[in-house]
């Protein structure tokens, strides 16, 4: 017998279907496939009433938790961000934020402009009291699950208070969203030793290793990441935007020259298939689409940002994110911890 599921338990996500190199077919799909296999959420597809129709016709879906909100303008990749949220209001990202912002929704997720969706965070969603810079925070596979990267986009020059709540905001998305208790939490690094790094770096460090309420671990060095040495890499958002983009260029370049190697000769044919299996469970293990897309935490309400070329997998795991995150009462929790960063970084500058 199916379960009533009272409104007020929905999760309503916003999900913009125009946004991405794949919408709005992908986008569309990955929508139905969460609303099918999640009782628990509400879908509001943003976006051009008929394209978003016409793709919804080829789906059997929960036509009571699945709704199009029609939208006429759509904010392009290369568009000045700021430009275009004061402009287009009646876009997908500008609508859906909007709706985030008074209480219609309770999350946003778009493939669409990042620039757009940082801006439009900040401007319209709003910050919660206390946060002074909203991170990008995308998961990353490694030997031993997901670490959290943060910041990796947001913010290009971060200050050592930000790092410091950047931090804190981290360990409760890990502990509370992915489920991993006293995570390790660890300063990006040209080395291991406390008095290496630049000046932001220096800065931070004894900042970090102060706080009671996080397992901080030290520094971390690039090597270190992959192999699963802490759970939430903290570092500003240039730093984290070459990790993250050297990090899907090498596992993107290794297994092309791999299939290469093993499609070179008939022994190499051989071989992969007998490798396949095992491959191809060493592969979904280090597939970021199964993470979803990167929150930026620390607003209001919750928008998470998803790759551009994002497929159907990537839409529905980031909604199931937004579900996670709001019956997790993350931002709650933030609110709670943000005084203790405060007086942290006050004592600092005190003693100083």
């Amino acid at each position: 017998m199916k379960r009533l599921v009272n409104m007020a338990e929905y999760v309503r996500v916003a999900v913009d279907a125009m946004g991405g190199d794949n919408a709005p077919s992908e986008i569309v799909k990955g929508a139905v496939d969460a609303a099918t296999a999640n009782e628990q959420v509400r879908i509001l597809l943003l976006g051009d009433e008929k394209a978003v129709q016409t793709e919804l016709s080829k789906y059997t879906y929960p036509k009571d938790r699945v709704e199009i909100i029609p939208t006429t303008e759509v904010i392009e990749m290369a568009e000045p961000p700021v430009n275009a949220i004061r402009t287009k209001k009646d876009s997908s990202i500008v609508r859906g934020m909007k709706m985030v912002h008074e209480g219609e929704a309770d999350a946003f997720v778009t493939a669409g402009s990042t620039g757009a969706t940082l801006v439009g965070g900040q401007i319209i969603v709003g910050r919660i009291k206390g946060i002074e810079r909203p991170p990008l925070a995308p998961l990353m596979p490694t030997a031993k699950g997901p670490v959290l990267l943060i910041d990796c986009g947001a913010n290009v020059d971060a200050r050592a208070s930000q790092l410091v709540q950047f931090a804190q905001m981290g360990s409760i998305y890990m502990e509370n969203v992915i489920g991993i208790r006293n995570p390790r939490v660890a300063l990006f690094n040209i080395g291991a030793e406390e008095e290496k790094g630049n000046a932001l770096v220096k800065e931070t460090y004894p900042l970090l290793k102060e706080l009671d309420d996080i397992n901080f671990v030290g520094n971390i060095e690039a090597r270190d990441i992959p192999a699963g040495a802490a759970d939430v890499v903290v570092c500003d958002a240039f730093t984290g935007n070459a990790i993250l983009k050297m990090y899907e260029g090498v596992a993107s370049t290794l297994l092309g020259e791999i299939k290469k190697a093993l499609m070179s000769s008939l022994a190499g044919k051989i071989g992969g298939l007998l490798i396949k299996p095992s491959l191809k469970s060493v592969l979904k293990k280090f597939s970021v689409s199964s993470y979803g897309g990167a929150p930026l935490l620390g607003l209001r309400g919750l928008v998470v940002k998803t790759h551009g070329n994002s497929k159907a997998v990537e839409i529905q795991h980031s909604i199931e994110q937004c579900v996670t995150f709001q019956k997790a009462g993350i931002n709650d929790q933030f609110k709670d911890r943000m005084h203790l960063v405060d007086r942290t970084v006050k004592k600092e500058e005190s003693a100083s």
